[in-house]
Order: structure tokens, then C-alpha cells, then sequence
């Protein structure tokens, strides 16, 4: 409901003599509307979103840019002064008609609360109707100003709200909110009267008409009782202050919100360097309009940037859908999932992937609720977004939408769902084979002993899907019969671990994380690297030995770890440690990974096949495992503070 129709509505439930003397909000609003945004001096609000300024008029008939900005600089030179008589003239009417009431209700109040009389119910009931009346009075007319002036400073381009409102702290309606204060003492007095009545009377009493009176004072008592709430009144204040005094800021706002007894419901901080921007979202109890004025004096003291919107019947800005309250940080809309989108690629953030990102949000209606920058280079290269996305949406479908986006532009987007888990990990899983390790150690070991096109000639047809895993271990194992065993050694000695590889694992140990490597690969060399990185387990395959321990037997012993056994032991592993799997993290990259990261609440696909990349939860393709730091939610510095623990 617009401001002007609520206003109308509320003023019929007055009597006739005062709503003769509330603020016309709605001429206020037409003179402007007809007369001031056609001359609006800042341009770029006043003309369509398409208009492009030229340097030079493209027709005789068109004005150039200097006569355009004259013409509309003597138009509001001259209604903006009109305005403002227009706009005293209103502020007189109602703040002369407050001052002869002020003095009536004042009176009947000081005589309820005067310790030697001895007041009537009805009496008592009657002073707190019209305080409340005078209340309301007071913060609707106000509210009609402060809106008057807000819709002034948009369509004219000039700012004029905080000091006209500074002016109005001289008046009496602002000055005298010392009378508004004394409800809680009127309505402790009544209170007290009901409490006597009610002692003495029979039932036979209460049956009679005098109830009726008691029944009146209670329900005022009732009325006086609810009229901080938010969803019956129009005491809720969005407060904005911006400027480059960061705590003092904060602190003369909150100053002032103590000093008027007010409640606050929630706030927002944001800073760019030393720029600060507070947004506090207020109960305003007893209509005490003087905390505008005071805001306005710490403003200018600060120089600062004040903005401020008195809601409504109902909260705007902190929308209730559903019984659901949002906060200042969430955008106030139903049936939505919040979700985080990791940003992120290491040569930097381009502006066109960044563009392309926030066009596709905007696509799909997707709001940015929050924005994070989690590294630390010269040039940006990872964001994270907390997002507010429509339940209709596929996850599935945004995935592949976003692998497509961020494919061209050489970025990574992982999605998660924002909910408890997502920063209480406490095991990562890894693959071995071109995630921990730069190598795969089959070819290693083929190499070391020159079978390496008879083994690639099998795991190219693995590849092709003409056999299994397991047949495809099988037969590559066969062909490393009669290897001695001090070729594995060899092959240790020339492993290289993926870069960010130690980075990682010292921070999430350091951190508190159990570690685990999962290969399809082979036990020693596994061990080996469980042992460099500092893990917690190791599973592989394990070779079969000759009995004099000299060289391989050409088969496996044991359970073959392939996907689905990949995907059992990290199970094993979380329930040894009592670990949740909604707190588990898995890192692949090939087709047996798969499982491993579907059963994991977080899946990456580091440097994957294409196959796995589209089935993983999330993707990276950057060089560094310590990537995977910035979709466990920990910022570059963090991680850096990790290094320096243990």
C-alpha cells in the first residue's frame, strides 16, 4: 500500500477537528510529482535508462548540455523554495493544532498520575486513549514529512531532508515527546486501579453495566500494550549512515538509538577501506520523532550520508513470508534456498567472466545477498556469493549452465548449499593418482621397467569402456610379474605431488580434519604419500610378493579398490571417526571416483575427466589443490594463518 493511501486510511479512525490538521501529504506529493521531476538536476536518474548524452545536439531543436542543465537548475531554484513554503505551511497547521491538544491531554494526564487524587477508571482509561491518539498523531504526520521530503530530494536532485529536519527539532510536536514518555506510568496507574477494582468485586458486580468501564480499560491497557508492534503500527525505522568515520559512526548511531529507547530488530555493516556504510533496521517506541534530529546532528558531525525510510503497516524490508522473518543481509523474498557460489580462478577474475556470472543471476532471478572476497593477490581471484535462488530452479540444470559459462573464461563456480555443514567439515578424502600426486603409478612402474605401451594399450581400452576396472587392473598388474620390488622405490623417489598438495594438507590437519588417501593405485606408494602429507589413512590395492620378497607376483591380494570399494571405505572411515557424512569432503578425478564423491556431501572434481566434471557437485580446474581451502569457506589469509599452527 503507498504511503499517501495508508495515511488516508489511518487519519478516517481520527476525529473531524484533527484531521483537519494532518499534513496533506497528498498535495505535497502532487506538486512535486507534476511540477518537479521534469526538471530534476541529476540527470542520470531523470532521463531512461537507455538515454546516452551526446557531446554535441543531434538537431537543431534539441538543447545543448549546458542549457539543459540551466534550464532545470532555475526551474528548481524556483519550486524548490516553493516547496518548502508549501511544506511549512503544512508542518505550522499540524504542529499548532499539537500544541492546543498537547496542553488538554497534558493536563488530564498530570491529574491522573497526581499522587493525593483518586482518579476513576473511565478517567484514567480516557488519558491513555488520548496519548495514544496524540502518539499516533504525532509519527504519522511526521512520517507524511520525512516521505514528503525523500520524494522532494529524488525528483528535484537536490538534498535537502536532513536539514529541513533539523529545522523541525525546534518545533513542539519533536520538543515535547517528554509527554509521550509518561505511558508507561499512566498505564501502570491504571493497571493499579483494575487491580483494586477487582478485589471488590462480587460476580454478581462484574455482571453488572460498571463492568463495562473496567472491560474499556482493559482493552486500552491492551491497545497501549501493542503499539511498539511492528506489524500494527508505523514505528519501524530503516536507519543508513555512510561515511569515513567507521566507529564513530557506529557509535553515534547507536548513541542515539540508546538515548530514544529504541529496539533494534537488525543490522547490516558494510566497509570499503575506510568508508563505512550502517544499516540498522528499529523499533521506535513512544512516536519519539526527536531521534531524526539527533541522527541529522551526527551525520553533518561525521560527515556522514544519512537515509532513512519509516516502514509502513507492515515491515518492507524485513519482509515476513511463510513466518519466516528475513534479516537486513537476505533478500526478503518466499520459496527460496540459500545457497554459496565459489568464485574462483587463479589468473585472475575477469570483468567479462564476472559480467556474464551476475547476467546469468539476474537471468534466473537470483539474488546476491553477500559477496566475500577470500584471496589475497594483487588481482582479484576468488569470491564467494551467498545467494538467494528459487526453489524451482534444477540444481542440475545450473550446473551445466555454469560449467558453459565458466568453461570459456578458464573459471571454476561451485555451488553448495548454505546450511550448517558446509563450514563444519571434518574428513577429506583424496584420490592418489593425479590429484595428490602429478603421476599415475602404474604407468611409473611400467616405465621403470619398459612395458609402458603394453599397459597405456590397456588403459586406453579401460578408457573406451571395452573392459572393467578390475579386468583392467588385472591385466596391467600381469604384466609387472618378475618386477623387483626396489623398482616401487625408484618410482617413490621421482613422484611429484601436485602443487598445493602439502599446503593443503597442513592447513585442514592444523585445523582439526582427519586425512585419508583412497587409490586405485598401489599400497606402498600410497603409504608413502600418506606418510609425506601427514594423513590419517591409507587404502590401495596391494601387490602380491614372491616369498623371498625380491619381485612381483603379476596379481593383487585382497579386495580390489575400485569405485564402489572406494566409496565403502570412506563410509568405514567416517563411522570409525563418528563423522557425519554431510561433514565429509572427496577429491577425484576419474570415472572411479565417481561414487566416492556422490557418497561425500562435498564432491570435487579436481582436474577431472569431462564426464566426471559434469557429475561431480563441484569442479576444479586450477593448478593448486589449495583451491579446494576457498570451497571449504576459508579465506587466504586463514588458510595462511593454518600454516603456523601444529
Amino acid at each position: 500500500m503507498k504511503y499517501g493511501s495508508y495515511l488516508n486510511q489511518q487519519k478516517a479512525e481520527f476525529p473531524a477537528e484533527w484531521q483537519a490538521s494532518f499534513v496533506d501529504y497528498d498535495v505535497l506529493k502532487s506538486f512535486l510529482k507534476e511540477r518537479m521531476v521534469d526538471v530534476n538536476v541529476h540527470l542520470s536518474s531523470s532521463f531512461p535508462r537507455s538515454h546516452v548524452f551526446q557531446w554535441s545536439p543531434a538537431c537543431s531543436t534539441e538543447p545543448t548540455f549546458d542549457a539543459l542543465l540551466q534550464t532545470r537548475l532555475e526551474a528548481v531554484t524556483k519550486l524548490t523554495p516553493e516547496f518548502i513554503r508549501l511544506l511549512d505551511a503544512e508542518v505550522a497547521k499540524f504542529n499548532t493544532f499539537f500544541v492546543a491538544i498537547k496542553d488538554e491531554t497534558k493536563s488530564r494526564i498530570y491529574s491522573v498520575l497526581d499522587p493525593a487524587s483518586k482518579p476513576k477508571i473511565a478517567a484514567c482509561e480516557d488519558a491513555l486513549k488520548d496519548l495514544l491518539l496524540l502518539e499516533r498523531f504525532v509519527f504519522l504526520n511526521f512520517t507524511a514529512i520525512a516521505k514528503a521530503l525523500k520524494k522532494h530530494d529524488k525528483w528535484s536532485g537536490l538534498q535537502i531532508r536532513e536539514p529541513y529536519l533539523m529545522r523541525t527539532s525546534q518545533l513542539s510536536f519533536v520538543v515535547s515527546t517528554s509527554l509521550l514518555r509518561l505511558k508507561p506510568e499512566l498505564m501502570s496507574r491504571l493497571t493499579s486501579l483494575l487491580s483494586e477494582q477487582d478485589a471488590g468485586l462480587s460476580s454478581a458486580v462484574l455482571s453488572s453495566p460498571s463492568s463495562d468501564s473496567i472491560a474499556n480499560a482493559t482493552a486500552a491497557l491492551k491497545e497501549a500494550a501493542i503499539s511498539g508492534d511492528s506489524a500494527a503500527t508505523t514505528r519501524t525505522v530503516m536507519i543508513s549512515l555512510r561515511g569515513p568515520h567507521g566507529t564513530d559512526i557506529i557509535g553515534g548511531v547507536l548513541k542515539c538509538l540508546s538515548t530514544h529507547n529504541c529496539q533494534i530488530v537488525d543490522f547490516s555493516l558494510s566497509r570499503l577501506h575506510h568508508d563505512v556504510t550502517f544499516g540498522v533496521l528499529v523499533h521506535l517506541h513512544n512516536g519519539d520523532v526527536d531521534l531524526f534530529s539527533d541522527l541529522a546532528e551526527t551525520a553533518q558531525k561525521w560527515d556522514g550520508s544519512l537515509t532513512f525510510d519509516v516502514q509502513n503497516a507492515r515491515l518492507k524490508a524485513s519482509m515476513l513470508a511463510e513466518s519466516t522473518q528475513y534479516g537486513l543481509d537476505e533478500a526478503p523474498y518466499a520459496q527460496r534456498v540459500k545457497y554459496i557460489a565459489t568464485v574462483l580462478n587463479e589468473r585472475g577474475l575477469s570483468p567479462e567472466f564476472l559480467s556474464e556470472w551476475l547476467n546469468w543471476l539476474l537471468k534466473k532471478k537470483i539474488s546476491v545477498e553477500q559477496m566475500r572476497r577470500l584471496d589475497s593477490h594483487t588481482s582479484l581471484m576468488c569470491v564467494e556469493f551467498r545467494l538467494s535462488i528459487p526453489e524451482s530452479l534444477s540444481l542440475d540444470e545450473m550446473k551445466t549452465e555454469l560449467i558453459a559459462i565458466s568453461t570459456g573464461h578458464q573459471a571454476d563456480v561451485a555451488l553448495q548449499p548454505d546450511n550448517v555443514f558446509r563450514r563444519q567439515k571434518r574428513l577429506v578424502v583424496f584420490d592418489m593418482d593425479s590429484t595428490l600426486i602429478q603421476q599415475e603409478v602404474i604407468d611409473e612402474i611400467a616405465r621403470a621397467t619398459g612395458i609402458e605401451d603394453q599397459v597405456s594399450a590397456i588403459t586406453e581400452s579401460a578408457m573406451r569402456g571395452e573392459i572393467d576396472f578390475k579386468e583392467s587392473l588385472s591385466r596391467r598388474v600381469a604384466l609387472l610379474k618378475g618386477t623387483p620390488v626396489a623398482a616401487l622405490e625408484d618410482v617413490k623417489r621421482g613422484l611429484v605431488f601436485t602443487e598445493g598438495a602439502h599446503y593443503l594438507c597442513r592447513a585442514l590437519k592444523n585445523a582439526g580434519f582427519k586425512l585419508a588417501v583412497i587409490s586405485g593405485g598401489f599400497l606402498p606408494l600410497a603409504k608413502y604419500v600418506k606418510n609425506e602429507l601427514g594423513l590419517d589413512y591409507a587404502f590401495a590395492n596391494q601387490l602380491q610378493v614372491t616369498p623371498d620378497g625380491a619381485s612381483l607376483t603379476g596379481v593383487t591380494v585382497g579386495p580390489v579398490v575400485d569405485a564402489t570399494r572406494k566409496a565403502e571405505l570412506l563410509e568405514v572411515i567416517a563411522q570409525a571417526e563418528g563423522i557425519a557424512i554431510d561433514q565429509v569432503v572427496a577429491v577425484g578425478d576419474g570415472a572411479n571416483d565417481l561414487l566416492m564423491l556422490g557418497k561425500a556431501s562435498l564432491g570435487i572434481a579436481f582436474n577431472a575427466k569431462p564426464r566426471v566434471q559434469e557429475q561431480a557437485r563441484a569442479r576444479i580446474n586450477q593448478k593448486s589443490l589449495a583451491n579446494i581451502l576457498y570451497l571449504m569457506g576459508y579465506s587466504e589469509s586463514e588458510a595462511a594463518e593454518l600454516q603456523l599452527l601444529g
